[in-house]
């Protein structure tokens, strides 16, 4: 088992770069796929971006491509989503989720563990 704590969220503006971390603990960290989601009021959760158990590959949604980064290191047990040219539309809290295998994953129903959340709000 493995439990994640997000860290990081705030309030931003239009064009501003935030940076979110989760910090896990329990078993090895590298045996995890990690992503990110995020759920703004009202709506589903959504997927935002994954990273594989050696951080060599990436995968995002297309809402994010070429503004976020994902990114982890595992000496750290952590994940990291580096978001820069953030939109009001990028408003919602953002969770970190583990799932113990190889392959990344992209919906909800593929990971496992998931962290607590934080805040993310982006003003115009």
């Amino acid at each position: 088992q493995v439990q994640l704590v997000e860290s990081g969220g705030g309030l931003v503006q239009a064009g501003g770069s935030l940076s979110v971390s989760c910090a896990a603990s329990g078993r090895t960290f590298s045996s995890y796929a990690m992503g990110w989601f995020r759920q703004a009021p009202g709506k589903e959760r959504e997927f935002v971006a994954a990273i594989n158990r050696s951080g060599g590959y990436t995968y995002y949604a297309d809402s994010v491509k070429g503004r976020f980064t994902i990114s982890r290191d595992n000496a750290k047990n952590t994940v990291y989503l580096q978001m820069n040219s953030l939109k009001p539309e990028d408003t919602a809290v953002y969770y970190c989720a583990a799932r113990y295998t190889l392959v990344v994953g992209t919906t909800r129903d593929e990971f496992d563990y998931w962290g607590q959340g934080t805040q993310v709000t982006v003003s115009s």
